[in-house]
């Protein structure tokens, strides 16, 4: 836990918003040298001298012209990548996103007071889903503490995003529609959407203007569980959000031309709070949840939305969150919130159990028919044929942590980072085309910055670590220097001085002008090492998810030996 306290007194979590700078656009001669420093691991020097023509007569060239243009928009927009970038990277994707874009894993964790208990799955449910609503609250209040480093604000539009946002399929491109309001702004959608054995439901988590205790969520979970373990199950409709993006969006207006009530269930969905997910499976590790957190039943949670909350039987719990809104910090923020919430209160509800009369959850039942039926047979195939094309292993190093990293005058996460690319040379004898994420949340609605952590010196490092002459010492040095080249770029790309967003929006800009597209973007160099990036493992398909864990762990081991913990 990186804090106690989440309630702010003196702030209000979004007042920094328009005091926030512009997104800035880095230079040319800065990005190609990035650029040209991030593909060299992975070029032959005649491929590189090749891309290096290439990127000089871009930059000499064309980019010039696209280059004035990018500053030019970046003077009437205070956030020039911010629409180029949600469509490019979200709305534009036609392949179904919710196996291949959403987040999710376990949440609250295990450790502390909720081991997995069968028969749990109200009982502890009401109570997270109550902590949840507590911090949908704090957040309407503008009572949420604002994200800072040191004393510099962050942007905290992306928390808007979490609650009564949902993602609208479109034939060509996606939208988004977002009902969040804070208090000063006006009233907002209250309610939530439940979902279970392909049955849908909805209840308000406010009554009388008070959120509802955990006994009445209580009542309201267990109406509804009751309903459908003891009746017919429903047909799942929500399983259509799996779909490839196009098709989901024919189907949509399918759904509405066959009844008009349709729209209203649709529309009850997209603005509620959040989905809550009754799931009949019973996952007892971080493997098994983090799993079925992203590859689960499809008919309990409907991929578009911002947030799914999985309550599993056993009483674990999941997420899995629609990735085009908001980034992973908002989860993380979200979910220590609930965390430290359920440990502070012992997992227990310690107030009154008295329930108020309130409604009892209403169903909301879609109009199908045999066509319909047939489209979320065929949408529940895909979607399990290509779940199941999926390794996870979420296993947690014990042996120490962040605490004695820092000790040794590390960065946790450049450790880890290193470690990874290790972990691939010594499996494959070639570096890993791998990248990290890099928040420009210092800026106005800013998001993220890719950060290339394949650079030569992890690479030569890596070459030393596996050359039996080369001297603990040596290869001590090579770390530290591997260590350093990491932490400034992290920190480049932080205060906007990344390469790939830059790139991308002279590609854009590029077509829009109805230009051909320039050379640099065909390069095998780009093609191969830019766009197509992905994670050590899966750059490499014959990579065993395990094995490669199993190695990074021993290299932690290593690392730690190397700055003079051979005890370790």
């Amino acid at each position: 836990m990186e804090h106690t306290t989440f309630e702010s007194t003196e702030e209000r979590t979004f007042q920094y918003q328009n005091s926030l700078p512009p997104l800035p656009v880095p230079s040319l001669d800065e990005s190609f040298k990035k650029y040209l420093d991030a593909v060299k691991p992975f070029l032959n020097k005649e491929e590189y001298r090749r891309t290096f023509e290439i990127v000089k007569k871009f930059e000499h060239g064309i980019g010039k012209e696209l280059q004035h243009k990018l500053l030019e928009r970046a003077k009437v927009k205070k956030n020039w990548l911010e629409e180029w970038w949600l469509n490019s990277a979200y709305l534009d994707v036609r392949m179904p996103t919710q196996l291949n874009f959403n987040v999710g894993g376990p949440t609250p964790f295990l450790e502390h007071y909720w081991p997995p208990k069968e028969g749990t799955q109200v009982e502890r449910g009401a109570i997270a889903v109550w902590h949840i609503f507590n911090f949908w609250n704090l957040l309407r209040r503008e009572r949420y503490i604002v994200d800072k480093v040191g004393e510099t604000p962050l942007d905290m539009n992306q928390f808007r995003m979490l609650f009564s946002t949902c993602k609208v399929p479109g034939i060509t491109r996606d939208s988004i529609t977002s009902y969040f309001r804070t208090e000063r702004e006006g009233d907002c959608p209250s309610h939530v959407v439940v979902m279970c054995r392909g049955r849908i439901f909805t209840f308000n988590a406010v009554h009388d203007g008070h959120i509802l205790t955990p006994p009445e969520i209580h009542r309201q979970l267990a109406y509804i569980q009751k309903r459908c373990h003891t009746e017919s199950n429903g047909p799942g409709v929500s399983a259509l959000t799996t779909e490839e993006r196009t098709r989901w969006a024919k189907i949509r207006e399918y759904l509405i031309n066959l009844d008009p009530k349709n729209v209203s269930v649709l529309e009850t969905i997209q603005r509620s709070l959040f989905v809550i997910s009754l799931d009949d499976a019973s996952p007892e590790d971080y493997c098994m949840i983090t799993l079925l957190t992203l590859t689960g039943d499809p008919t309990i949670r409907w991929g578009d939305k911002s947030y799914n909350f999985l309550i599993f039987s056993n009483g674990t719990f999941g997420t899995n969150c629609d990735h085009s809104p908001f980034d992973g910090i908002v989860l993380i923020g979200m979910n220590e919130y609930v965390d430290w919430k359920v440990m502070e209160n012992e997992g227990l509800w310690k107030g009154s159990h008295k329930i108020r009369d309130i409604p009892w959850p209403e169903e909301l039942v879609f109009t199908v028919d045999l066509k319909v039926l047939d489209d979320i047979r065929l949408a529940k195939e895909q979607y399990q044929k290509q779940a199941s094309d999926l390794q996870l292993i979420n296993y947690a190093f014990t042996s120490f942590g962040k605490k004695l990293v820092k000790e040794l005058k590390l960065h946790p996460d450049t450790l880890v980072q290193l470690a990874l690319q290790l972990a691939y040379y010594k499996l494959h004898r070639r570096p890993g085309c791998c990248y990290e994420t890099a928040t420009t949340r210092m800026f106005y609605h800013g998001r993220t910055e890719t950060m290339r952590s394949c650079t030569i010196e992890a690479v030569e490092w890596c070459q030393a670590m596996l050359d039996p002459a080369v001297t603990p010492h040596k290869r001590q040095q090579l770390m530290l220097k591997a260590f350093e080249r990491h932490n400034k770029l992290m920190s480049e790309n932080q205060n906007g001085k990344g390469f790939d967003r830059h790139l991308l929006g002279l590609q854009i800009l590029a077509k829009e002008q109805g230009l051909p597209v320039p050379e640099l973007y065909t390069d095998p160099a780009f093609t191969r090492r830019i766009v197509v990036v992905c994670t050590a493992w899966k750059s490499c398909p014959e990579t065993d998810a395990e094995k490669l864990l199993q190695t990074v762990f021993q290299n932690f081991y290593a690392m730690a030996q190397l700055m003079g913990r051979a005890q370790l």
